[in-house]
């Protein structure tokens, strides 16, 4: 337990100082822009590039793990949205944001930096793959399902250009791809390049979670609503045990692999869940109170993971 303390304190308490600050400092939302520029554009491409860059190119072809890390998500957002649209008879798009409430983790921000801290360098290439792949579908998902509620009023032939563009030139997906490219061709980089590479990358997680302390902050709970009974034990709990359950039945995945997608599955609410809901006009303030409320939950579930994956439970073998 010691051992998880240790590893969770420096962590949570990153998020905890970045919520102290603002509180204590009262600046405006405008004030993290910058910030935010710094991590989304510079600090974590530069960790995804280093990660991938660095790994031999036949781990970074394992479209076995990928395809069935994200069907147990997806599987996840689509009961999400039944419980939505067929039970509580939510419009759709009220349905999209909920489920992304349940399946879409804060992968990019808190997944590197736990999940190497926890895990170790093993770990890369997996949470590498997930956070591109991931963000991807989900940047094509949202603005499909919000075409489909009416909430976007772009023609068919704009929206899927619209789509392909942002993710083509999103920077999480372009470092990404610049790495998979200098692994497959062994290419050499020159030394202070991988200088300015390696500070740019230990930056990311410690201003990455500062900058979700900050966050949380500026977004103050108003009221708990109705869903969060289902959401949250969806998101804490079902989301790394569907993840857990359909890499164990497919096989052939290393531990540590299984290990880091069931630790980045587990992770909170992603932030990301408030900007679709302000771009669209749609469940704002339900997204912001449903990440408040999974991330400090997300301080006892996360933990009972890491014990999980310590004590070695994650390692059995499920399905013969």
């Amino acid at each position: 337990m010691a051992d998880i303390i240790s590893l969770l304190l420096p962590f949570f308490g990153l998020i905890l100082i970045g919520y102290a600050a603002a509180k204590a400092t009262k600046q405006p939302a405008e004030a993290l822009g910058w910030l935010n520029t710094f991590i989304i554009y510079a600090a974590l491409p530069a960790l995804f590039f280093k990660l991938v860059s660095r790994t031999p190119i036949e781990e970074l072809t394992r479209v076995d793990f990928i395809v069935t890390d994200i069907a147990a998500t997806y599987a996840v957002f689509v009961l999400l949205f039944a419980i939505g649209r067929f039970v509580r008879g939510d419009a759709l798009d009220d349905c999209t944001i909920q489920s992304f409430a349940g399946a879409y983790g804060n992968i990019g921000y808190m997944g590197p930096g736990l999940a190497l801290l926890a895990l170790g360098e093993g770990a890369a290439v997996p949470v590498a793959l997930i956070i591109c792949f991931e963000n991807a579908l989900h940047f094509i998902v949202a603005p499909a399902l919000m075409a489909a509620a009416g909430d976007d009023k772009r023609s068919a032939g704009r929206l899927a250009a619209d789509i392909a563009r942002k993710v083509a030139l999103h920077p999480f997906i372009l470092s990404t791809a610049a790495g998979f490219a200098v692994a497959a061709l062994h290419l050499d980089q020159p030394l202070a390049f991988q200088r300015l590479v390696d500070y740019l990358a230990q930056a990311a997680a410690p201003c990455a979670l500062f900058a979700m302390g900050v966050t949380l902050a500026l977004r103050p709970l108003k009221r708990v609503p109705a869903e969060i009974g289902y959401i949250v034990p969806a998101k804490l709990i079902l989301h790394p045990m569907a993840v857990f359950l359909a890499l164990t039945a497919v096989g052939g995945f290393e531990p540590v692999w299984i290990q880091a997608a069931v630790l980045l599955a587990s992770l909170p609410t992603a932030t990301n869940v408030f900007v679709i809901g302000q771009q669209y006009g749609v469940w704002q303030e339900r997204a912001s109170a449903t990440i408040l409320i999974t991330t400090v939950l997300s301080v006892a579930s996360v933990s009972l993971w890491l014990i999980a994956i310590r004590s070695g439970l994650l390692s059995l073998q499920l399905f013969p």
